[in-house]
């Protein structure tokens, strides 16, 4: 028994102990019968630790002298000690956070990381300061959970839409995103990824620093990609296909300042765009419509400026019935 108690309290004491490993260490006070074990246990504990600044005989008689208070009210009637061994635990729990340095604390904070959710809707675009100073614009209908405080102290983003981020530096603490193909890891750097599930493309662009993609377990890259400033990685989910590419990065970040670049855009691409971009429901009645292309950029237009500019360009026209917009042929 004298070496399980070691081992217990050996894996209980780790800075990222197990749940189950946690728990047994603290059963072991609910266990009157080996008191004495866990006591010789405790100070030998103690007398591996370094405890600045503290006479380690000043420690060892304050042990003792609350062991001592332990023993004296277990000696009392058997209907007594069920009310007593609460505090027999609480007591052993604050001797073992003394000598060990906070180690109950620790391991009552080991517990899954709690994570936070911001939602930007249709029509509008939001800015997050996260608590590690990091910057995340996040584009209409977009959605991410992010967590600062992970088990192993990783920053870690979920996303599902599209969102820049601007990391804070710290190589220490790595910054991990999380798409519906891939991740990226970054420690410091801008970049903008492109990642709504219901597209049918995942689109990752760098402004500066440097990031790698990584295989997840719905996608499988042959190896690592990583991107450098002005490169963008382009998957297309249908084939399960990466390129990278050169481009002008502020064609696919100007969305952010409220501005939106068309370059060689089809008219389907450009539909959904708009409808996150206003929050309105689009419907094209003449499908071969989709495959015009559009060059433009609308910065401060309404959704009807622009629904002006397109009928001029593409030899459109349309409709507003209710709340939906219908585009038709001349």
């Amino acid at each position: 028994m004298q070496r399980k108690i070691k081992q217990i309290i050996r894996e209980g004491k780790q800075a990222n102990v197990m749940h189950g490993d946690s728990q047994e260490l603290l059963a072991l006070f609910h266990r009157p019968e080996i008191e004495y074990e866990l006591k010789s246990n405790l100070l030998e504990e103690l007398n591996m630790t370094l405890i600045p600044d503290k006479d380690e005989s000043d420690f060892r008689r304050m042990f003792s002298k609350l062991w001592y208070k332990i023993e004296k009210k277990q000696v009392q009637s058997k209907s007594r000690i069920r009310l007593l061994r609460p505090l027999v635990r609480v007591a052993a729990i604050l001797v073992l956070g003394l000598l060990l340095g906070g180690i109950i604390t620790k391991i009552i904070q080991q517990e899954e990381p709690v994570y936070h959710i911001a939602h930007t809707p249709r029509g509008s675009v939001s800015d997050l300061l996260l608590p590690d100073g990091s910057v995340i614009f996040l584009n209409a209908d977009s959605r991410i959970e992010y967590n600062l405080e992970g088990k192993k102290g990783k920053r870690e983003v979920f996303l599902n839409g599209e969102a820049w981020f601007d990391v804070a530096e710290d190589p220490k603490r790595p910054f991990l995103v999380h798409t519906s193909a891939y991740d990226i890891y970054v420690t410091g750097t801008r970049f903008n990824i492109k990642a709504y599930d219901s597209d049918n493309d995942v689109i990752t662009t760098l402004e500066e620093g440097e990031v790698h993609l990584q295989s997840t377990d719905g996608f499988s890259l042959e190896n690592n990609i990583i991107l450098k400033p002005g490169q963008q990685a382009f998957l297309d989910k249908g084939t399960n296909t990466i390129t990278v590419k050169a481009v002008n990065t502020a064609w696919y970040t100007s969305w952010k300042e409220n501005k939106l670049i068309f370059i060689n855009m089809s008219l389907e691409e450009l539909k959904v765009m708009l409808e996150r971009k206003y929050g309105v429901d689009i419907e094209v009645k003449d499908k071969d419509l989709l495959n015009l292309h559009f060059d433009g950029t609308i910065k401060n237009e309404s959704i009807f400026e622009v629904l002006e500019i397109l009928k001029i360009a593409l030899t459109i026209e349309y409709q507003i019935i209710d709340q939906r917009i219908e585009i038709m042929s001349q």
